[in-house]
């Protein structure tokens, strides 16, 4: 799906939100009717989310939006931007469309925040990215260092808690759920966070530690501490994680089958 594909169905949700909702005119309108493209409603939403209130206008939301609108300009990043989006509104039942992700799914603007902070450490605006990356743990509740380096079609789903260290590496079409660490093991230092590969499922909870890889297509069972390498097609579980099975997929992350077979 393109960047006009996805947009013509925004405006689609947003004409009939607004035909049934008596409190919904003056929020979609400046949210989403004042614009004309997907780029700039995901750069003001952002930039007003995460604001500075305390009369700094180098981090004000007119000037947050004047950069990020530059950020989100970049072909990569606007077709990171929609594959997520689209990800999320196949993997999620509880998205009922394009538009509630785009506004209110914090998962989703946790991810399209770590993009903007990313771009910005790649161009040596580190105060930028640092700012962004505090900023969006603050208000949404997901850490990820701007270092951290995530493919396309990625979906944190309620996200709350997700925290990704800065040599992770996530491949494309990876689902993440609540509470998960992709983290070290203490002061090493170096490459030394997961390195999760395409496909994979990371149920709630789980705690994935060191410079360790999950294979293409794995499952990690929620609440369980994985130590070591995952086999690709492999389900782990416990307290360390051990191998249980396989998943009923190739790609549990798109499945989102979180239960463990036999």
């Amino acid at each position: 799906m393109t960047e006009k594909e996805i947009w013509s169905k925004i405006i689609e949700e947003a004409e009939s939100l607004l035909s049934s909702e008596r409190l919904s005119n003056s929020y979609i309108n400046k949210f989403v009717k004042d614009f004309d493209n997907l780029s700039d409603v995901i750069a003001f939403k952002i930039s007003n989310d995460l604001e500075t209130k305390n009369h700094v206008d180098v981090f004000s939301a007119e000037v947050l939006f004047l950069e990020l609108t530059k950020v989100f300009k970049s072909e990569e990043i606007v077709n990171s931007l929609v594959l997520d989006l689209h990800a999320v509104k196949q993997r999620d039942p509880a998205a009922t469309g394009y538009l509630s992700t785009l506004l209110f799914s914090k998962g989703f603007l946790a991810l399209q925040t770590h993009r903007a902070s990313n771009f910005f450490l790649k161009t040596k605006e580190s105060l930028m990215a640092s700012y962004l990356h505090s900023q969006s743990s603050k208000i949404y509740g997901v850490d990820i260092h701007p270092a951290a380096t995530i493919g396309v079609g990625v979906m944190l789903d309620h996200a709350t808690g997700i925290v990704i260290g800065e040599t992770s590496v996530i491949e494309d079409d990876v689902s993440i759920f609540q509470g998960v660490t992709l983290g070290g093991t203490g002061k090493v230092t170096g490459d030394r966070h997961p390195k999760v590969r395409k496909g994979v499922l990371i149920s709630a909870g789980a705690k994935i530690l060191g410079n360790v890889e999950i294979g293409q297509g794995a499952k990690v069972a929620a609440g369980s501490v994985v130590l070591d390498n995952v086999e690709m097609n492999t389900t782990v579980a416990g307290v360390p994680a051990v191998a249980v099975g396989k998943p009923s997929s190739d790609a549990p992350a798109i499945t989102v089958d979180h239960t463990l077979e036999d």
